[in-house]
């Protein structure tokens, strides 16, 4: 597929976390000839911390992980790509449990410490000889670079997502990268894509779940492409301590606020190459709602705008018809008064008070929707209450890629 227009232009430069080993082999999960199972090991000691998805028709191995989380360690992450494994039954499960108990074998660890996520097609299980044949050709490959990892997770993308922070803690700098998927059926009640995140920190389970979980309600879970939740989809942070840090286990500890920090930028850095990468799309748009009674109200109308398909076929159409806002702030069924309602497009305020603005000038919006990155503003003059949501436009190459997507 052709590399979407809002990808970035170069990769950034990404240190290696030490205590991890990244691999890759074909599975020959899908009739391609590429990569589409990646082999992570970790060090022993590692901490695991995870958000998933909240469909009440998840996978196999997202009821895995669910299970594994509680222990708080790990030593491997094995991704599948090309085959989703889910509504797949006890053979889907024998599956993810095949891979955990081949790894754990070969790891010399408790099948529990091997992490398991898989992607692509819904209802087709996973074969197991094939998983089993592609974990062997991992085992015996060499290192591998964080693109070549970040590629092999890849269905439907069209271009690698990788991002990095660092921090200072406790007088020690501390690495984060990131890797993530998704370009299709975006729409979070969690992280709709698959997403890991290495660290060479020090850090407990319990404080990096929370910190996780911080950032996913700010980066992740305000990102939408077609507002379909996925099945599979799998966000984990993984913590090795190899830094030496004293290792982090409260929010008053010693640089604790500098890699909460930098673990939620690293979180938005990645989110947002997900929407860049939105199936089909030309463009980004921002959507920020203020003055709701409260965040979370806030965050219900942004996303109620960003859902929209006539607000995201107008942008696709350059087409500035704020009333189709409107709409989709009137059906977000949270506390909203019309004639309170005030609107802009950029930096033009094109509805003030329930009313068009007097002498509304539409040719700032109409060049301001030409451009790659779109901002869409609302108030609802209600309250303090504020979110930013982001998504893309909606144009013919979704419904293209969706159509074939099976074939």
């Amino acid at each position: 597929m052709t590399r979407s227009p809002l990808a970035p232009a170069a990769l950034p430069t990404l240190p290696d976390i030490a205590g991890v080993t990244r691999r890759v082999a074909r599975a020959r999960y899908k009739a391609w000839d590429r990569c589409d199972l990646t082999y992570v090991t970790l060090n022993e000691g590692t901490a695991v911390a995870g958000v998933l998805t909240q469909s009440k028709c998840p996978s196999p191995e997202v009821e895995w992980c669910r299970r594994a989380l509680v222990l708080g360690k790990a030593r491997a992450l094995v991704v599948n790509a090309g085959n989703s494994n889910a509504f797949t039954g006890d053979r889907g499960r024998a599956a993810v449990e095949a891979i955990a108990a081949r790894t754990a074998a070969h790891l010399g660890c408790a099948p529990s410490d091997v992490f398991v996520a898989s992607t692509g097609v819904i209802g087709v299980p996973l074969p197991i000889h094939k998983a089993e044949a592609g974990l062997d050709a991992a085992f015996a490959a060499e290192p591998c670079s964080w693109e070549a990892a970040a590629e092999t997770i890849m269905t439907t993308d069209t271009f690698a997502k990788v991002a990095t922070t660092s921090a200072i803690v406790g007088g020690r700098q501390v690495e984060l990268v990131g890797i993530v998927k998704g370009s299709g059926m975006i729409a979070p009640d969690m992280a709709t894509m698959l997403g890991f995140v290495f660290t060479d920190a020090a850090v407990s389970p319990a404080f990096l779940q929370r910190a996780l979980s911080a950032a996913n309600t700010k980066t992740f879970s305000c990102i939408t492409v077609d507002s379909d939740t996925s099945t599979s989809d799998t966000v984990l942070a993984f913590a090795t301590g190899a830094a030496g840090n004293a290792e982090l286990a409260d929010e008053d500890d010693d640089g604790a606020d500098a890699f909460v920090a930098a673990l939620a930028e690293l979180c938005m850095q990645l989110a947002h190459l997900v929407v860049r990468d939105g199936e089909g799309a030309q463009k980004l748009i921002a959507i920020t709602v203020e003055g709701a009674e409260s965040d979370r109200s806030a965050h219900v109308v942004a996303m109620s705008i960003a859902n929209s398909p006539l607000v995201k076929t107008a942008v696709a159409g350059e087409d500035a018809n704020w009333g189709r806002v409107v709409m989709a702030v009137g059906k977000a069924g949270e506390p909203a008064e019309r004639d309170k309602l005030s609107i802009r497009f950029g930096t033009t305020q094109v509805a003030e008070h329930g009313l068009a603005v007097v002498g509304y000038d539409e040719a700032p919006v109409a060049a301001h929707l030409k451009g790659r990155e779109v901002e869409i503003g609302v108030d609802l003059g209600l309250g303090d209450g504020r979110a930013t949501v982001w998504t893309c436009d909606l144009t013919h190459g979704y419904i293209s890629i969706n159509a074939d997507y099976r074939s």
